[in-house]
């Protein structure tokens, strides 16, 4: 009811109105006194009868909220609302609704309401249960709703619209909301322009540039006018993400459009170009805009100098720089900060001390900001001492703050300087300032992962939780911190603590949680976790599908591994040249290199841009196919793209040189890669020493590793036993001690290979007495012999006499589970006949025609000799029949 009084000196004018009532006026100018009772105003009578109105509404809405709020929906609360004194009407039906808060209940009442009256509900009571949809951020029915509503010839009102979209951004379901505007669009609902331009701000700052892009498009064909700033909006995402060709097809767009580029729009391009080094095309932005009337701001030039200095192009950063302060009396605080971080990244610290002292001697003292700069930069470079240096300096013209000591502890925790940074920590609470959850997260992460895990740890614990509560991040660091150091079981203890304090982990901890388990060799915790993960409702995304595809081909999983990249796809997300890859790695080691031909053109198809970690994954599958042409070709394409080859990449392609002997091929990119500053490591150095030895070329092979040493590696016991398998196999077996010992000198110890190479050698050159020190010293050391090994010490100790020594060595190696082979079963055959143990020896003979394998004519002869002069006749005519059918069958091989 609107009263108005109004006060005179003759008296007082009261006016009652309200709607729907008539309005009187009485003079009060002739009285004075009191009020007689019966002279008293009464209100209108059609004013009482609405408030009477009013009274009895909300009544009724209390009463339905009250039987709908006594239990579950069914019969009972039906009937208690059929036995309502309030019959259902629009007003009654709003005002209950607005009061819900749970969208069932909502919906049941809406529908009982509905059918009651027979008829289809108004827009005010549909658009009042959207509203419940939203502040419960609860849109199961939508679709029902909104189909209903497009049948019935009406939408959400624009109000509506708007508080949809925004409470789907607020909980950061951007996808939703893109989903709830397309199912707008599907039953021809004009979205509001407010939604719009809401949803595609939000999709901005989370990279979302299609989903964007398509919002975008659907605006223009409704008619809605987008303005420059949208375009600038728009353009800003896809510049940054690197995607040229499609921000300058939206600024065509906008030209077409009559939309005229301004400053804003342009130092946006200048920026986002230049931030994913499209230098030049940011100079073109530049020097455009002066075409086009309108002069640089600072924002200009601070933007193109940073850019400048970003790509390393310091000489014209500075040249700009000087240009924009030409004549200036006051100077930009914002350029002379980024010019002093170029001149930081750059290393060139007296430069930027110069421009402090510049911009003092213009009246301008430097901010804090400049001087984070330089401590920041400082910290790349691992210069401790001289930030606390700048940092005591600093304070003579500005007061430090929280980023400052931040930059100061992350720099000292990364150079485990612990004490130091605590000290810093509570030099900063002194300041006044507390540490926040920045702080200790910066100090637990770079703990944790220097391997100060316990001192993180307590940290960790050492947080008043009240005033600086651990976040997710915090959880993080230190479950990833525990699972990498193998304290798999104190990170999921870590875990299940942070989902008690009500923090639902991110598919970042659960990327982290998968990754250690099946680093520790449990994949079955690991598969436990994604399961999970999954369970809770938390969404993958494609880094954490990523990894666990990873660990799952590792874990030799390879079907899994197939599905897994599958599951990319079906999740929505479109695999990736790291998904490419790992499946490419996965395949090779599990022995299908040649399918990676295939899939290297289907990422080609797809317009897949190869990084160089992509093309190093697919040289490396051709090389391990054979297809060492094609790995060469595309070393070749690497560098024509402007892919620079890296150790990985000349490693991976020499390896496959060296292995079918084209050893001047692999030498001269050995060469190429050393003349471009390569710094080639043992794993390059050994693939050629193996393969110039296998040749017999040992004198390049020796080379090579007289230059290993020079260049300071350490040869490894694979890099000795590649020259030593080479001197062996030339015969050239002094050498090969020789190098022995050289490797122990060198503190490389042997392995059970390098003795088994050692034993071969000599036993090939009859120096069996030496080959039997060595196996009792590979006896003595713990190593096990192989198959190899144990027949050519046994064939050995036979061939010298000692056959007492190569009885117990077969035996052993018989009842070690090893199987001898023909060569094995031969050679103790004539070493007993040899020895007079002719009986022994035919025993042998029986026990290998039993097991198949091939017995000699030479040993058939020797034996026989043997069983004639023991007298053993009967077993003589065996061994001679056994010889004549081996007689026969070598004739009829030779005829044929």
């Amino acid at each position: 009811m609107l009263i108005t009084k109004l006060f005179s000196n003759h008296g007082v004018m009261i006016r009652y109105g309200l709607k729907g009532s008539r309005v009187k006026t009485v003079s009060l100018s002739s009285f004075s006194g009191t009020f007689d009772r019966k002279e008293r105003l009464v209100c209108d009578v059609g004013s009482q009868e609405n408030a009477r109105n009013l009274d009895g509404a909300r009544q009724g809405v209390d009463q339905v909220c009250h039987i709908l709020e006594s239990g579950p929906w069914g019969a009972s609360v039906e009937n208690a609302l059929s036995s309502c004194d309030h019959l259902p009407h629009t007003e009654l039906v709003a005002g209950v609704l607005r009061r819900l808060k749970n969208v069932d209940l909502a919906v049941n009442y809406f529908r009982w309401t509905e059918k009651l009256a027979n008829k289809a509900h108004c827009p005010e009571v549909y658009n009042t249960l959207l509203m419940v949809m939203v502040k419960s951020r609860s849109f199961g029915v939508l679709e029902q709703i909104l189909e209903e509503m497009s049948l019935a010839g009406f939408g959400p009102s624009n109000s509506v619209c708007i508080d949809i979209v925004v409470s789907c951004v607020k909980s950061h379901k951007l996808r939703e909301a893109y989903n709830i505007i397309q199912m707008m669009r599907k039953f021809k609902i004009r979205p509001a322009f407010s939604a719009y331009t809401t949803l595609i701000g939000a999709l901005s700052e989370a990279h979302e540039a299609d989903l964007m892009l398509s919002l975008f498009h659907q605006m223009q064909e409704l008619g809605y006018e987008v303005t420059v700033h949208l375009f600038t909006t728009v353009i800003r995402v896809f510049a940054r993400e690197g995607r040229v060709d499609a921000a300058l097809s939206l600024l065509d767009e906008m030209k077409s459009n009559s939309c005229e580029a301004d400053i804003v729009l342009y130092n946006v391009c200048i920026d986002s170009f230049g931030k994913v080094g499209k230098v030049d095309m940011a100079w073109k932005f530049f020097h455009e805009m002066k075409t086009h009337g309108l002069s640089p701001d600072d924002v200009t030039y601070t933007s193109m100098i940073g850019v400048l200095c970003k790509a390393n192009r310091l000489d014209e950063a500075v040249n700009m720089f000087e240009h924009m302060e030409q004549n200036r009396k006051v100077p930009c605080a914002y350029a002379y900060n980024t010019m002093i971080m170029g001149y930081g990244l750059a290393g060139k610290f007296d430069e930027a001390y110069k421009l402090l002292e510049r911009q003092r001697l213009k009246g301008c003292i430097p901010s804090v900001i400049a001087y984070n700069c330089i401590l920041t930069c400082l910290g790349k470079k691992g210069m401790t001492d001289e930030s606390l240096r700048i940092f005591e300096e600093m304070k003579k013209d500005a007061k430090p703050n929280l980023s400052t000591y931040n930059i100061l502890i992350d720099m000292l925790c990364k150079a485990r300087k612990l004490e130091a940074a605590l000290e810093i920590r509570d030099n900063m609470k002194a300041a006044g300032l507390f540490p926040n959850v920045r702080t200790m997260n910066i100090m637990i992460d770079r703990l944790s992962k220097s391997g100060l895990l316990e001192e993180a740890y307590s940290l960790f614990k050492e947080m008043d939780h009240k005033v600086c509560t651990p976040d997710s991040v915090t959880f993080c660091s230190l479950i990833n911190g525990l699972g990498r150091s193998g304290r798999v079981d104190e990170a999921y203890s870590l875990y299940e603590q942070m989902l008690d304090s009500g923090r639902i982990p991110d598919a970042i901890a659960y990327t982290s949680l998968i990754r250690n388990f099946f680093m520790s060799g449990r994949k079955e915790d690991g598969h436990k976790i994604y399961n999970e993960m999954v369970r809770r409702g938390v969404s993958p995304d494609l880094t954490l599908l990523n990894t666990y595809m990873d660990c799952v081909f590792k874990a030799g999983e390879i079907e899994k591994g197939r599905a897994l990249f599958e599951e990319i796809k079906a999740q929505g997300f479109i695999p990736d040249v790291r998904s490419y890859s790992i499946l490419i790695h996965g395949l090779i080691k599990a022995g299908f290199a040649r399918e990676t031909y295939d899939l290297y053109y289907l990422m080609k198809e797809q317009g897949y841009v190869l990084d160089t970690l992509g093309y190093n994954t697919v040289i490396d599958g051709f090389c391990k196919a054979g297809k060492v042409n094609k790995a060469y070709q595309l070393l070749e394409e690497m560098k024509v793209k402007g892919q620079q080859p890296t150790v990985v990449t000349y490693g991976s392609v020499i390896d496959g040189l060296a292995k079918i002997d084209r050893l001047d091929e692999a030498y001269m990119l050995f060469e190429e890669a050393k003349s471009k500053g390569i710094k080639l490591n043992l794993v390059v150095y050994s693939s050629l020493i193996d393969g110039f030895g296998k040749v017999g070329r040992i004198d390049e092979a020796y080379l090579i590793m007289e230059e290993l040493m020079q260049n300071g590696l350490t040869a490894n016991v694979y890099t000795w036993n590649c020259l030593l398998d080479a001197l062996v196999k030339a015969e050239e077996i002094n050498e090969a001690l020789v190098c022995f010992n050289s490797m122990k000198d060198l503190k490389c110890a042997p392995n059970g290979v390098t003795y088994s190479i050692l034993i071969n050698g000599l036993c090939r050159v009859r120096k069996f007495n030496k080959a039997f020190v060595f196996w009792q010293e590979m006896q003595k050391l713990g190593f096990k012999p192989n198959m190899i090994t144990y027949t050519t010490m046994i064939s050995g100790l036979a061939k010298a006499g000692q056959v007492f020594e190569a009885e117990v060595l077969f035996e052993r190696f018989k009842v070690n589970g090893g199987v001898p082979d023909s060569a094995c079963y031969n050679t103790m055959i004539e070493g007993l006949s040899v020895s007079n143990r002719a009986t022994e020896a035919f025993k042998l003979f029986e026990e290998t025609r039993l097991k198949g394998c091939h017995i000699y004519s030479r040993t058939c002869v020797i034996l026989l000799d043997a069983l004639h002069k023991a007298e053993c006749l009967e077993q003589a005519a065996i061994v001679g029949a056994v010889l004549k059918e081996t007689a026969k069958s070598q004739h009829a091989s030779r005829s044929l």
